[in-house]
């Protein structure tokens, strides 16, 4: 096995701490968002941002609808910068340059069949360094514009870390638009904040409502 392999399989990518979510971080998704995706991006799309007009106390967990690899940037406009990444673990298996930039931008190995204490203790350490989280509830990407399949891990970690929900809907990138000549219109709405206080059915139905009203997706 090459020294290269040795070192992957040794990293715990599930596991972070407080110190690991900092000015470096930030930087790096500086880079990521405005330096790579953004000029990228408009090429091919026109992006609208709708924030809630209400002020917003950081941090949350950020709960966006999902239907494209581009989700967990578009997610970061909405929130701003300062924002942690629950990624499902097989991404981190594919190659250690892969594991390593992720790791870079804020994002932790999940494993999404169960909420595992590792899950639970690196989202309190992004929290303690006032990062927020970016969960998305559906699990998987979606295009069939439905809100549906959703998992209600992101409200149990919301109960068990005590931070509010902030629903997130992005639309227009359920088909990839690679024509320079017409550029296809990313519009994200940012929702009202859902108290982790609530309960947990009553939080999974505010943000499917919410979520499905600001996208115009149906709900399922």
């Amino acid at each position: 096995m090459s020294e290269n392999k040795k070192n992957h399989k040794k990293h715990n990518y599930t596991r972070k701490y407080a110190k690991d979510f900092n000015i470096l971080t930030i930087l790096y998704q500086f880079y990521a968002l405005y330096i790579l995706f953004i000029p990228f991006s408009m090429l091919f799309y026109s992006i609208k941002l709708r924030k809630n007009k209400q002020k917003l106390n950081a941090p949350y967990i950020v709960a966006p609808n999902h239907i494209s690899y581009f989700d967990p940037f578009l997610a970061t406009l909405a929130s701003g910068l300062g924002i942690a990444y629950m990624a499902k673990k097989e991404l981190f298996e594919e190659s250690n340059y892969v594991a390593k930039n992720i790791s870079r931008l804020g994002a932790f190995a999940v494993n999404r069949e169960k909420l595992e204490v590792s899950t639970i203790k690196s989202a309190r350490e992004a929290f303690k360094a006032k990062f927020s989280l970016c969960i998305f509830p559906q699990g998987g990407i979606r295009k069939n514009k439905k809100i549906e399949a959703i998992n209600k891990g992101f409200v149990v970690l919301a109960k068990m870390v005590k931070v509010d929900i902030l629903p997130v809907s992005i639309t227009g990138v359920e088909k990839y638009n690679w024509n320079i000549f017409k550029r296809q219109k990313i519009e994200i709405s940012v929702g009202n904040p859902i108290s982790y206080l609530e309960e947990e059915d009553d939080i999974i139905e505010n943000w499917r409502k919410q979520v499905s009203s600001m996208s115009n997706y149906e709900l399922a």
